[in-house]
């Protein structure tokens, strides 16, 4: 699957090569610095936002994973309801974040090298408080469609921002964010 992050760091890298090998074939008398060109700046820009957006979707969908896995350990009685739902919340995450984010996944096990950099960062990053799930089960499936609309709101707010494919791959979360919702609170009735 190609995305728009990897053209745009392609185009940026073809455009930089270009641009060195063209210097160096012209004679110049003032070999300093060179100073990029508005192409670019352009593209190291775009390249920025986009990843920067690609971390929210992903922050977002990795949260909502988070809640998911709260709520199964607090209410085991709910997984054969919430299993497929949260199978479905982690595949999205995981293609929110292919080709531009380094965020670690949830659910990843730490390598032994990510490990001595957590700890090495750790008394600079507080780890996130364990969610807290309600005790009643059907609260907790409410609250869980709640985490479901507002991560699906905060994809489908993305979308003016996001590059073409990108924004077809958010629309699509964000629909299914939607209909999980509904299964957990009106499908429930039906």
């Amino acid at each position: 699957m190609t995305t728009t992050g990897r053209r745009a760091l392609l185009t940026a890298g073809v455009s930089a090569a270009a641009a060195a090998a063209l210097t160096g074939c012209t004679a110049s008398e003032d070999p300093g610095p060179r100073k990029p060109s508005a192409a670019e700046v352009e593209a190291e820009r775009v390249a920025r936002a986009e990843a920067a957006l690609r971390l929210r979707s992903v922050t977002a969908s990795r949260t909502l994973l988070e809640r998911y896995d709260a709520a199964l350990a607090a209410h085991p009685a709910l997984a054969p309801r919430l299993t497929p739902l949260r199978r479905s919340v982690a595949a999205h995450a995981k293609a929110l974040g292919e080709g531009g984010t380094t965020a670690r996944p949830a659910t990843a096990a730490p390598s032994p090298s990510a490990t001595a950099t957590a700890s090495a960062s750790a008394s600079v990053r507080p780890t996130a408080p364990p969610v807290p799930v309600a005790a009643d089960p059907r609260t907790a499936l409410k609250e869980l469609a709640a985490a479901e609309r507002t991560a699906a709101d905060a994809h489908t707010a993305a979308l003016v921002t996001a590059p073409p494919e990108y924004a077809r791959l958010l629309a699509s979360v964000a629909a299914a964010g939607a209909a999980h919702a509904y299964l957990l609170t009106e499908g429930a009735r039906a």
